[in-house]
């Protein structure tokens, strides 16, 4: 049946999204400069003018999908939007373009600061919040503790856990994949704990610890979320690549481990979530950077992956205009993903609906244990 009468387009628009990682939104405005670097995901300096962050793919995704929200034509002059934006107070914007995204349920990294916790984002978009609990985060905790570090830690991750719906490490960030990732020896934590709190105990990079940590968050049983891939400069990516991880991954029993971004291995994180049961990916972050070319990147997520195991995510952290990118240009990728499939009679207009549902929130539903919006 061809998918030309919208059904799929219509299907997909009304679905409540559960938004499986995102961060906070600012809540003060910014000036000029500091919206423009948030046009960026790698670059940790100060964007250079020249660099034109707007004329990017996420610049013009920005220009033709969030415009129309602010009162302005699609494609309106980069100026025009700022002009228009720099006009109307953070707040406003941030429950306009959240509450725009069509999100159910917000699964929220709270370990990076400067943006609205988890109770202000449910606030400004009127929708459900639940904590993941980052571990570098609570080592840095730990340490401040005194006593023993290891006793510290589980007793900050029980507390934590209580209401967290997950985990996440960022040991993408902090050296890499590649290397031991075995669960220490609890005297070796101690050792290394006090060479850190010697040190200062400040950014955790020392190997021992950030393993223990990843080790505690797969004991816990909720799912771990690892960052993959795509980033700011401070990792090195050809370190964060997630076959890297095979020897942890064997070892990884039913806890189920989020690929969180993938991109530009999506294939790699596609053929993991096929050979292990308890892996899961998505293609967060990376959706809105590709703007106009996403269709290209939800096809080839969906080429090995299991659908039961690929999730919605958006990673939105600073303007609001990324929680509601993430939710816009997912969709109208994955219907432009749908509707190729069903035109070229390879898969039924009912799979392709409910294949969309399975991404936009039953699995997520499922894995992290939410009611299923109604």
């Amino acid at each position: 049946m061809p998918a030309a009468d919208g059904r799929i387009e219509e299907h997909i628009a009304g679905l409540s999204l559960v938004d499986h990682h995102v961060h906070g939104c600012w809540t003060d405005a910014p000036d000029r400069a500091r919206f423009e670097n948030a046009l960026n995901e790698a670059n940790t300096a100060p964007v250079a003018g020249d660099d034109a962050p707007f004329d990017s793919q996420l610049g013009f995704a920005v220009r033709r999908w969030c415009a129309p929200l602010l009162g302005l034509d699609p494609h309106a002059p980069a100026d025009d939007y700022w002009q228009r934006r720099h006009g109307i107070a953070e707040p406003e914007l941030a429950r306009t373009f959240l509450r725009a995204a069509g999100v159910s349920d917000w699964i929220v990294d709270t370990g990076l600061p400067g943006v609205a916790d988890s109770a202000t984002l449910a606030a400004l978009s009127g929708s459900a919040t639940h904590e993941v609990v980052r571990l570098e985060a609570l080592a840095e905790d730990a340490a401040a503790r005194d006593g023993r570090y290891v006793a510290a830690f589980d007793e900050l991750l029980a507390d934590r856990a209580r209401t967290a719906v997950g985990t996440k490490t960022i040991l993408a960030y902090r050296g890499g994949f590649d290397g031991d990732l075995s669960d220490p020896d609890p005297r070796e934590v101690e050792e290394a704990a006090r060479r850190w709190r010697d040190a200062g105990g400040r950014r955790l990079t020392d190997r021992t610890l950030l393993r223990f940590g990843l080790h505690r968050g797969l004991r816990l049983g909720k799912p771990l979320q690892v960052h993959v891939g795509l980033g700011d400069r401070d990792a090195d990516l050809h370190r964060t690549n997630p076959l890297l991880l095979l020897d942890f991954l064997r070892d990884s029993g039913s806890t189920p481990v989020m690929l969180l971004h993938c991109y530009p291995f999506e294939r790699e994180a596609g053929y993991l979530a096929q050979a292990f049961s308890n892996v899961y990916v998505d293609v967060g972050l990376a959706v809105h950077h590709l703007g106009a070319r996403a269709p290209e990147l939800i096809a080839r997520i969906l080429e090995l992956a299991p659908f039961r195991k690929v999730l919605y995510s958006s990673d939105g952290f600073g303007p609001a205009e990324l929680h509601y990118l993430g939710a816009c240009l997912w969709r109208h990728a994955l219907a432009t993903t749908m509707r190729r499939v069903v035109d070229a009679d390879a898969w039924s207009l009912d799979d392709a609906l409910r294949v969309s549902e399975l991404i936009g929130f039953r699995t997520a539903c499922r894995v992290y244990g939410l009611p299923v919006p109604a």
